[in-house]
């Protein structure tokens, strides 16, 4: 597969060839799909947390005696049966996140790309930087580029001015090549790589 590689202009300056291997093939939804509900689970709060018998207020003494008054035994009013009572197996604090297969993230990543690639999707420049940090530039750098909606831009290391004038743009997105994810590029409209950074990307997934 060969792509083509455009400059700040949009104008074409060259040609990279990609690997079949990585970029071509059958798109594999299900990694994708499992990556992206790794980092989501990942992503949770999970601060929710509930008042069992030993934490909501109230005495700990017993209502009534054991036997004798015909009603229930009871050893408190802190009792889950009752009303403003503990709460049984409750949400408590915990973390969702957990760990997936290094082949399996790799394999999602790859997908990813080459689905991109596939549905054209994927710009490659050679170059992503500005001469200011200043939020206008960035705009018209993405509008040369075709950028409309939601936008990736992956660098090997981002440009500074770059990276500070697009932080402030709603949808846009700037990732260092080395902690790209599969959600990364299925969350967005249009992936816009620097040359260095679709070869170093070559290099890992295949």
């Amino acid at each position: 597969m060969t792509i083509d590689v455009v400059n700040a202009e949009n104008q074409k300056v060259g040609a990279l060839e990609l690997s079949d291997a990585v970029f071509g093939g059958r798109v594999k939804t299900g990694l994708i799909w499992e990556s992206v509900v790794r980092a989501n689970a990942a992503d949770r709060r999970g601060t929710h947390a509930t008042k069992n018998r030993a934490n909501v207020s109230g005495s700990g003494r017993k209502p009534w005696r054991q036997k004798g008054t015909g009603r229930a035994r009871v050893g408190e009013i802190r009792n889950p049966l009752w009303r403003k009572g503990g709460t049984v197996f409750g949400p408590q604090p915990r973390s969702y996140d957990y760990t997936l297969p290094h082949k399996v993230e790799l394999g999602a990543l790859r997908a990813a790309i080459a689905g991109r690639a596939q549905d054209g999707t994927l710009v490659v420049v050679d170059a992503l930087a500005i001469a200011d940090g200043k939020t206008k530039s960035a705009v018209e750098l993405l509008r040369r580029l075709g950028a409309d909606g939601k936008t990736l831009l992956v660098d090997v290391a981002p440009d500074e001015q770059l990276s500070r004038a697009v932080r402030n743009l709603q949808g846009v997105a700037l990732v260092p090549v080395g902690r790209l994810r599969a959600r990364h590029v299925a969350d967005t409209a249009r992936v816009i790589v620097t040359s260095a950074a679709i070869e170093r990307l070559q290099a890992v997934l295949s």
